[in-house]
């Protein structure tokens, strides 16, 4: 890959702000309580986030299936005039304790109607498997084999949305676990590939929401 792609960049993001972070009482009314949209400023957030990333040539935009980070992809992704590919390796952490059960996604046809940038042909790279108990050991493997697996077969730049502990996993994929990764709401991590291996050029950035 260093000889095809000698300056390969990957760009990282976390979803923005979730309704449920904003109103406590948002889960008790709501018909699928486990997968909360955005919240007003996190449609802002990711509105922000998708001027932010305009300039830098992004090829392809994935995203875990949860709507908060769907929708954060889909507002990058009007901004950019790209489709969005949902990529189940990237999802949250699948924590027993705060989903009872294996969490069901809005199915692919339901999502497209509300954001038609949906890439319905696209298939998922990997597979999940509920429960996860250890972030560590569990979800940063899986979502940084998920992150190296998009990086090697499509052309970057790419964009990848997922949630606080994937952004982390996805970035300890391609740099050492030494290196501390900032990962706030909407906030955009950058790796490079050169010569020498990959770089972390950008770490938990958030000035494009200020």
């Amino acid at each position: 890959m260093s000889a095809k792609h000698p300056h390969k960049a990957v760009f990282i993001a976390r979803h923005g702000n979730r309704a449920d972070f904003v109103d406590p009482n948002w889960p008790k009314t709501a018909k699928r309580p486990h997968d909360p949209p955005l919240s007003q400023d996190g449609v802002q957030q990711a509105k922000k986030l998708g001027k932010r990333l305009k300039p830098e040539g992004i090829r392809h935009i994935f995203a875990s299936p949860f709507l908060r980070a769907v929708e954060t992809a889909h507002h990058v992704a009007e901004a950019v005039d790209l489709d969005v590919k949902i990529e189940h390796g990237v999802c949250e952490w699948l924590n027993p304790v705060w989903y009872k059960t294996e969490p069901d996604f809005l199915p692919l046809e339901e999502l497209a109607k509300t954001f038609p940038r949906i890439d319905r042909s696209y298939k998922p790279r990997m597979q999940i498997a509920y429960p996860e108990h250890d972030e560590h050991a569990q979800v940063w493997p899986r979502a940084g084999q998920a992150a190296r697996t998009l990086a090697a077969e499509f052309e970057g730049p790419i964009l990848i949305v997922g949630h606080g502990a994937t952004v982390l996993g996805m970035s300890y994929g391609f740099v050492d676990r030494a290196q501390e990764v900032k990962c706030g709401l909407c906030c955009l991590v950058k790796v490079v590939h050169t010569e020498s291996g990959w770089k972390l050029e950008l770490n938990g950035d958030q000035s494009h929401l200020e």
